[in-house]
């Protein structure tokens, strides 16, 4: 259902996240519907990429392209931590169900944060990547902090039009 939702905006988002990726990356690629938009985009990378969606790793993996699932009990498990902790990404996109300036980036399920908080520390360039509905959201479990990455969006409302890590793409 989430796929259905504000697809033109979550499609050029993606699009301007992929054209950030170059040959020499090794990128973390989240699960999710925002993150999977990208993948249209990505035909012929020589990145690698390691994601922990297995619909993601397997388009990719179609596409010829390098492409590691991160193990473990429903890809959220404590084999996918510790792999996650031995990577070291050049770049890493992510998904959020919410975010607001004081509770951060937010999503409804404690295992699914805290991989993506792992994969996040292990990044040197971190970008979330989301329409902008999800401004002003709230969801159960914060997973990093707003200032913590740049945030890759069609459009903002002004409280937040002074933040210095939000991208507006067009």
């Amino acid at each position: 259902q989430k796929a259905e939702v504000n697809v033109e905006a979550k499609q050029l988002v993606a699009a301007k996240a992929a054209a950030l990726i170059q040959p020499e990356d090794f990128v973390y690629l989240d699960a999710g519907t925002t993150t999977g938009y990208m993948l249209e985009h990505l035909n012929g990378s020589r990145a690698t990429f390691v994601t922990n969606g297995v619909s993601h790793a397997r388009t990719l993996a179609q596409m010829g392209i390098r492409v590691l699932l991160i193990g473990g009990e429903a890809v959220i498990g404590s084999q996918a931590m510790q792999m996650l902790k031995n990577y070291h990404f050049t770049k890493g996109f992510f998904g959020t169900n919410g975010m607001t300036q004081r509770e951060g980036f937010t999503t409804p399920e404690a295992n699914e944060a805290l991989v993506k908080r792992t994969a996040m520390e292990q990044c040197l360039e971190k970008y979330v990547v989301s329409d902008s509905s999800k401004f002003g959201q709230i969801s159960a479990v914060t997973f990093f902090s707003f200032e913590g990455a740049v945030i890759l969006t069609e459009n903002c409302s002004r409280e937040y039009k002074d933040c210095r890590n939000i991208q507006i793409v067009s």
